[in-house]
């Protein structure tokens, strides 16, 4: 009588403890990557926190085997480190981005001299952007949102200018002081800003050729005045339309600010 051999049943692909340590790596790495997508950070913090992850998991392509587990050890021992760099990193960018608007601030004062158009536009640097303002009367009548002929002139000048800068968003922002009108075409303030700031940027769209992805339009009404409405002198400088470029570097956080 044969003996019958036993034949030992072999396994195919990685050891059963391999892929239990693999679900394991995989869920930290999600848990992780779910943390920090529900803070409040803009895509270069998030590019940050990427290359700190970078070189540290050790999955091979294809997710057949992982590593050793010592890179994956090292990457963990690089998250109390995140804020810190997530730190430097913004730190680094508010610093371009500070240059930039400095010097796009000062190159749009001289243009503005050079050309005779300080009677008529003013140039403010701030936080994330510089602001172009338009002076009551220069670009409408009251009560319209037509751009009065002379208007044309300014606009073209300002455009040589605004051309130079094609990878920043510019804002269009539309302003009246606190008197009501009630037209057919304007019920309120809120349509007469709203469609000064279009007339604005659908010129320059239209007329010199700019990438309307570039820009957005905003009408205030009379809600954010700079000045006392209470005098003449005041309700001038609150009917306004205000041209602001983002800084190239901070455009993608601040967008909606």
């Amino acid at each position: 009588m044969s003996r019958r051999r036993q034949e030992e049943e072999v396994k195919q692909g990685a050891p059963e403890w391999m892929n239990t340590y693999g679900d394991m790596v995989t869920l930290l790495l999600t848990f992780f990557i779910l943390l920090f997508s529900m803070s409040t950070v803009d895509i270069e913090k998030f590019r940050a926190f990427i290359n700190s992850m970078e070189g540290s998991i050790g999955i091979l392509q294809g997710g057949s085997t992982i590593g050793d587990g010592s890179e994956v050890g090292n990457g963990i021992n690089q998250l109390p480190d995140l804020e810190k760099l997530l730190s430097e990193t913004t730190e680094k960018m508010n610093l371009k981005s500070l240059e930039e608007l400095k010097k796009m601030h000062s190159d749009l004062e001289n243009y503005i001299q050079e050309n005779n158009l300080t009677e008529k536009v003013d140039a403010k640097l701030g936080d994330y952007y510089v602001t172009l303002t338009f002076k009551d009367g220069v670009l409408f009548d009251t009560g319209k949102a037509n751009l009065k002929p002379e208007a044309i002139e300014v606009l073209d000048k300002i455009g040589i200018q605004l051309s130079k800068y094609p990878n920043n968003r510019i804002r269009f922002e539309g302003h009246t002081d606190n008197v009501p009108i009630r037209t057919a075409q304007f019920p309120s303030n809120w349509e007469l800003s709203a469609a000064r700031a279009i007339a604005v940027a659908k010129y320059y769209i239209d007329e010199l050729s700019f990438n309307p992805k570039q820009f957005s339009t905003e009408g205030f009404g009379e809600y954010s005045p700079i000045a006392d409405n209470s005098t003449a002198e005041g309700r001038a400088k609150n009917r306004r339309v205000e041209i602001k470029i983002l800084s190239e570097y901070a455009s993608y956080a601040v967008l909606n600010q």
